[in-house]
């Protein structure tokens, strides 16, 4: 009841903003929102896809979004662009980076889990789940992308990396017979500077390029004394075939950057709001610089040092090629895509609580949890010097040093063929798809001790023994237990697909497409074995923690695993008239589980803690979704809709989670879980007035667990993270000189976790963009302002997804991760 109570308000509040004289308006004009923001009349380019067709004459949902409305969305991270996207819940908390990305009703972490990444229809990386970094990682978007597609269900998405759930394709700008370029200096709040540039033009000879890269430092939306700093280049280099049958593209990438990733603090339990630290201001986050106090001794005599300052961090980038030829009247076609990239990597984790404990402490709390005795026989001082007053809170937390290179090379080929049979207009593809990604994960987790404060200091504890004197170094320079964790895996993955398709039109109002795709993938496993050892036993009185690490003992564990699966996919559209249509598409398709959730059979009793062996592997099997949708769409001069409903099932999904495993350190925990969720979509775009332009979209949805092997008692329960209610609506204008943007994403209440014991609330985030247009020289010069979170909304997007289940929901603690706070950008942007 509650969730048809929302969506009947929020359909009033959409209904309010549309005058009764909509369908007299005129007609859209190039560069409006409807043209940019998932218009059903806008061409519709997918890789692998042999007709381009109008969204009006496809039959599958199509949302696209124009050069525009990235701009005014992107501001923070690539979440706030996806987030204005139906079907997408998007938690971009966490910075510009790692965003984790959920697909209506399929369970997961996060993380485009479902989603390929795709830059020119290449994908960022071929598989997912080596690791647990997220794709948008290696890649960041600039001002030379032209446009994205999102495209969910139906035959387009069998092609090249293959996801029926949904293909992110950022399309980038080619260049054309005149030189075009954009220039833009950008500086917001809080010590962010950021200079982009976009050319692209002709070189001659029938050469053409496009190039765009930027650099930026940032001291953060929040203040942590850990800076984001960086950028990257991006360029293609074109040659089109003077017959006009095709081109021939070369594209690269090249990357340097680290940014801040923020995690979930400790909120009030009752109001879940910030709480005050001990200086008295409210806590925005609990990290700092503390990389140079935080190593300790290695077996070996080795020493490791964390980079947690540096962030997240990637260095490298990707050539690729791609290309396209028809050969005459024939209908025959050629295209495809072949990719390499190597990244170096760095995922600097900082944990959400100590792994036991979790939330704020006194100091007296802090003993008597770990059975340390009372204040009368410890000293607690700052790294810096200084004792700890009694009434301070103390925060024991982790960080986690994650080294995670990759590397990947992708290829893809499509033959095409254009027949007529009779009243069938025929377009075949027949295709393959190639795909080897490797990568390393390694990682070390460090807990330390620290005050609850904003940029914490950390703490020293030493505790004396009252009969016999003798002391215990707890804590030192802040180092609270050395060498907590440690992981050591190399995960490949080597794909090999084929597929065929035709999509046809029947006379001039039927359209069908159907599709099939086989695939088989090998993975290829090694991790090393752990062992406890002491490495520090010259300084005198440390306790057992900083005396002894959890580190590689040269043993590893090796395997392999194989599975193939195949995907059918079918849609059908009828067009009512020239500019309605009712469409339906049905799928059965499958998703490769994470290298990283597979598991190696027991061990032989009396094996030697150090043996390297292949054990052999658990059971491993593909997770099949199947799923289907009816629609119906409308594009009119001055008003375009689309309205559909859908069902969606899962089974055997592997649901990989990174939790605490009760004793400080981290695991990833696997469930096997099934899943299906069925809802209602819709989108418009209408003119109002002349220039003023109103634009919403709205996911309405039931999810539910249909398995779930570790916890039976969780099967019925909602999917965790799932809202029942997304939507999106704003106002647009723009004269020619003047723009003004007004629009807002309202992501509805959602549990924390499978078990559905915390509800976190519903919350609206604001974003306004406006701009003045002024020409100079040979182009113009728009001055703007954009402000993200517009009535700084102070809303939680998460809970400690550590804690996961364990998560205490009536504690005078709540971990959770708030939204960003407001942040005010200024633009000067020279379009040429």
């Amino acid at each position: 009841m509650k969730l048809v109570l929302t969506a009947a308000m929020a359909g009033i509040s959409l209904a309010a903003l549309i005058p009764t004289n909509v369908y007299a308006q005129a007609s859209t004009q190039a560069g409006d929102p409807a043209e940019t923001e998932g218009a059903p009349d806008a061409e519709i380019i997918v890789t692998g896809t042999s007709r381009s067709r109008v969204a009006l004459d496809t039959p599958l949902a199509v949302s696209q979004l124009g050069e525009d409305a990235l701009a005014r969305t992107g501001v923070t991270s690539q979440a706030d662009i996806l987030n204005t996207i139906p079907s997408i819940k998007a938690d971009g908390g966490g910075g510009e980076v790692a965003a984790n990305i959920f697909i209506r009703g399929l369970p997961s972490g996060g993380q485009y889990q479902f989603t390929p990444l795709m830059y020119d229809g290449v994908t960022v990386l071929s598989s997912f789940g080596l690791n647990s970094s997220a794709y948008d990682v290696y890649a960041r978007n600039d001002l030379g992308i032209s446009r994205l597609e999102f495209v969910r269900g139906g035959v387009s998405n069998l092609f090249g990396p293959g996801s029926v759930a949904g293909l992110i394709n950022y399309i980038s700008k080619s260049g054309g017979d005149q030189l075009e370029g954009t220039v833009q200096l950008e500086v917001a709040q809080r010590d962010r500077y950021r200079g982009d540039v976009a050319l692209s033009g002709p070189l001659g000879n029938n050469f053409y390029f496009g190039m765009s890269g930027f650099y930026r430092i940032d001291k953060g939306p929040i203040r942590t004394n850990l800076d984001t700093k960086g950028g990257q280049f991006r360029g293609n280099l074109e040659y089109r075939f003077a017959d006009g049958s095709g081109n021939v593209k070369l594209l690269g990438q090249y990357i340097n950057d680290r940014v801040q990733f923020y995690l979930p603090i400790p909120l009030d339990g009752p109001t879940r709001s910030r709480l005050a630290g001990n200086d008295g201001n409210l806590v925005n986050s609990v990290q700092n610089d503390f990389a140079a106090n935080l190593g300790f001794n290695t077996p070996g005599g080795g020493a490791f040092a964390s980079d947690i300052g540096e962030g997240v961090s990637t260095r490298g980038g990707m050539l690729g090629l791609t290309f396209e030829k028809d050969f005459g009247d024939s209908g025959w076609g050629l295209n495809g895509r072949v990719k390499y990239s190597d990244y170096k990597h760095k995922f600097g984790l900082w944990s959400d609580g100590d792994g036991v404990i979790n939330v704020p402490e006194t100091l007296q709390s802090f003993l008597t949890n770990r059975s340390l005795g009372t204040l009368a026989n410890a000293q607690f001082t700052f790294a810096g010097g200084g004792a700890v007053p009694a009434n301070f809170l103390l925060f024991a937390n982790r960080i986690t040093d994650r080294d995670r290179p990759v590397h990947d090379f992708t290829a893809e080929v499509n033959l095409t063929k254009k027949l007529q049979t009779g009243s069938v207009d025929h377009a075949f593809t027949l295709g393959g798809f190639y795909g080897n990604a490797s990568a390393g994960d390694r990682n070390v987790t460090t807990t330390f001790l620290a005050e609850f404060n904003n940029q914490p200091r950390l703490v020293n504890l030493t505790i004396t023994n009252p009969v016999t004197s003798a002391q215990t170094v707890v804590s030192r320079n802040g180092l609270l237990n050395a060498g907590a964790g440690y992981v050591n895996n190399r995960h490949e993955a080597e794909r090999y697909a084929g597929y065929i398709a035709d999509q046809m039109k029947i006379g001039d109002r039927v359209n069908f497409d159907i599709g099939f795709r086989v695939e088989h993938m090998r993975g290829a496993i090694s991790r090393e074995r752990t062992a406890t050892a002491v490495t520090d036993a010259a300084t005198p009185n440390l306790s057992t923690a900083l005396r002894d690490v959890i580190w590689g003992n040269g043993g590893f564990l090796t395997g392999d695993v194989s599975v193939t699966e195949w995907a059918l996919a079918a849609g059908a559209l009828y067009k009512l008239t020239d500019d309605m249509s009712v469409y339906a598409n049905a799928s059965r398709g499958f998703f490769f589980p994470e290298l990283r959730s597979a598991a190696f059979r027991p061990l032989p009793a009396g094996t030697a803690a150090d043996a390297s062996l292949s054990p052999g592997t658990q059971s491993y099997t593909a997770e099949i979704i199947k799923q289907a949708e009816v629609g119906f769409k409308m594009s009119k001069p001055g008003l375009t809709m689309t309205v559909s409903g859908f069902y969606t099932k899962l089974d055997n999904r592997r649901q990989v989670l990174f939790v605490n495993d009760g004793q400080g350190g981290l695991i990833e925990r696997v469930n096997l879980v099934g899943a299906e969720s069925y809802g209602a979509e819709g989108t418009i775009d209408v003119r109002l007035v002349q220039n003023l332009r109103f634009n919403g979209n709205i996911t309405l949805q039931k999810s539910k667990f249909t398995a779930f092997d570790t916890t039976p008692a969780n099967i019925g329960k909602r999917v965790e993270r799932q809202p029942e209610l997304l939507y999106n609506a704003g106002l647009y204008y723009d004269d020619g000189a003047f723009d003004l943007s007004l629009f807002t994403n309202y992501t509805g209440p959602n549990f924390t976790a499978s078990n559905n014991l915390i509800e976190l609330d519903g919350w609206n985030i604001a974003n306004l963009d406006a701009g003045y247009k002024v020409p100079v020289a040979t182009g113009s010069l728009r001055v703007s302002v954009n402000v993200f979170n517009l009535f700084n909304t102070d809303a939680v997007t998460e809970g400690s997804p550590r804690q996961d289940s364990n998560q205490v929901a009536n504690g005078a603690f709540f971990v959770g991760r708030p939204v960003l706070p407001r942040r005010i950008t200024g633009r000067l942007t020279y379009n040429f």
